[in-house]
């Protein structure tokens, strides 16, 4: 709404309170915004993201901090970037293998972002087998091929999960250990409590700024987060 519009309905809205008194003002101001909506039904997608936006930042107060700290070295992109996205995934998750190339082109085009993944093993009985393993190998540097290599394989059992790990040159005795430690199992509980008070259900889901997205949202969408993040 321009400003002249906006200052405009104000002003109309004051005057009515002024010549009705409280109750009848009121009701002659309720009148005038339903007529305004009705005639400028542009502002209604303006006005939902708006709403969406502080419903989010207010679901993010207080566990930011929590959300955008990565479990060391569960990072893509630039582990030094200025600019964070967040995503919540199961290796078990079809939508979010489907995602990685929206990932690959996010990386490519903001060498200053920050890609901060939790995992979120909810969908297969395996999920928090490949999860623990894809912590292991954060411990060992080695997250992004692990990440990339695991979504790659497709199938999730543990003989294709430790297939993978050797793959990517993980040292599988000390993967095995990290893995089965209570550090480990703290941080899957971790992101299960941080979905749920986010409102997460399902995978992908992604923290960028104020905004909390859900599914494959293709890379328009996720770029248009990234710039928005950056330019919060």
């Amino acid at each position: 709404m321009a400003n002249g519009m906006k200052f405009a309905l104000i002003a109309g809205c004051l005057a009515l309170v002024g010549a009705g008194g409280w109750y009848g003002g009121r009701k002659a101001v309720e009148q005038v915004v339903h007529d305004y909506i009705l005639e400028h039904p542009e502002i209604l997608p303006q006005a939902m993201d708006v709403l969406q936006r502080r419903q989010s930042a207010q679901q993010l107060a207080g566990v930011r901090s929590t959300v955008e700290t990565p479990f060391p070295g569960a990072v893509l992109g630039n582990p030094n970037g200025k600019v964070t996205l967040v995503e919540f995934t199961d290796f078990a998750c079809g939508y979010c293998r489907q995602s990685l190339p929206d990932v690959k082109g996010l990386i490519a085009h903001n060498p200053d972002l920050r890609i901060v993944v939790r995992e979120l093993p909810i969908i297969s009985p395996r999920s928090p087998d490949a999860a623990k393993m894809a912590l292991a190998a954060a411990e060992q540097g080695k997250y992004p091929a692990f990440h990339d290599a695991m979504f790659e394989a497709g199938q999730l059992d543990q003989q294709t999960i430790e297939a993978v790990a050797e793959k990517v040159g993980l040292d599988m005795d000390r993967a095995r250990r990290v893995a089965a430690s209570p550090t480990v199992e703290a941080e899957i509980n971790r992101n299960l409590e941080l979905a749920s008070r986010l409102g997460f259900s399902g995978t992908p889901s992604w923290v960028a700024g104020d905004q909390l997205i859900t599914g494959a949202v293709g890379l328009e969408q996720l770029s248009q987060a990234v710039r928005d993040a950056r330019g919060g």
